[in-house]
């Protein structure tokens, strides 16, 4: 079961030596329950901070921003890592793999957040392995593994925890056309076959043309698509 998401004048400022610098400028935004949206946007248009607050990495500033109906403003930083913990996975660009484990100990790493036994971890490491097409790579290190497969295993690690919400920044940066293809179509199954809601950065116009909704950003201001 996904979460809708709800932005009402969302505002966030960096401070910086230039003096301030807003990335998002009274965003509002609605995305369904179990939708799928792909932001675009050039360089720092605010896309990687949007995608920081809808994942609590960060705590929104001004306006309103609810997941799910939970009000993330306002949140200590133990309340936005229960949030994590409970509503979100995340798949980066650069994968973000442990290089000294194997890819089921990557993923199992995931489920020691929520106290499940080790044998639980291994059973589902191996379920989402399978779920991915890797299970005969599960004992392969990273260096081992090509740049599609290692984001396969990020993408089975994002769902260890069973996220109602999964982000995406840039998931095939840094891959070939074929190996884009495949992680597109993995992560359409992941959202379909878990009814998680799926909010996606990217400048890939293939991936972004196959989301429900396009969320073109410029220097923090929604514009037409």
């Amino acid at each position: 079961m996904g979460v809708a998401i709800t932005l009402r004048g969302l505002t966030h400022t960096y401070r910086t030596a230039e003096g301030p610098l807003t990335v998002l400028g009274g965003l509002d935004l609605d995305v369904a329950d179990g939708g799928y949206a792909a932001i675009t946007g050039p360089s720092g248009a605010g896309k990687t901070t949007l995608l920081s607050l809808l994942g609590g990495l960060e705590a929104p500033q001004v306006g309103r921003l609810e997941v799910g109906g939970q009000d993330l403003t306002g949140l200590s930083g133990d309340e936005l890592a229960a949030y994590r913990r409970a509503t979100v996975g995340f798949v980066f660009q650069h994968f973000g793999l442990l290089e000294t484990l194997t890819a089921a100990q990557n993923v199992e790493l995931a489920g020691t957040l929520n106290g499940t036994s080790p044998a639980e971890r291994r059973a589902r490491a191996r379920e989402l392995l399978d779920a991915v097409g890797l299970s005969e790579r599960a004992g392969h290190r990273p260096s081992r593994l090509s740049g599609g497969e290692r984001q396969r295993v990020a993408i089975a690690r994002a769902l260890v925890n069973e996220p109602r919400l999964l982000l995406a920044d840039e998931p095939t940066g840094n891959l070939d056309d074929d190996a884009s293809l495949m992680v597109i179509e993995l992560l359409e199954k992941v959202r379909a076959d878990h009814g998680c809601t799926m909010v996606v950065v990217t400048h890939n116009r293939q991936l972004a043309t196959r989301a429900d909704m396009r969320i073109p950003l410029d220097r923090g201001h929604r514009v037409p698509a």
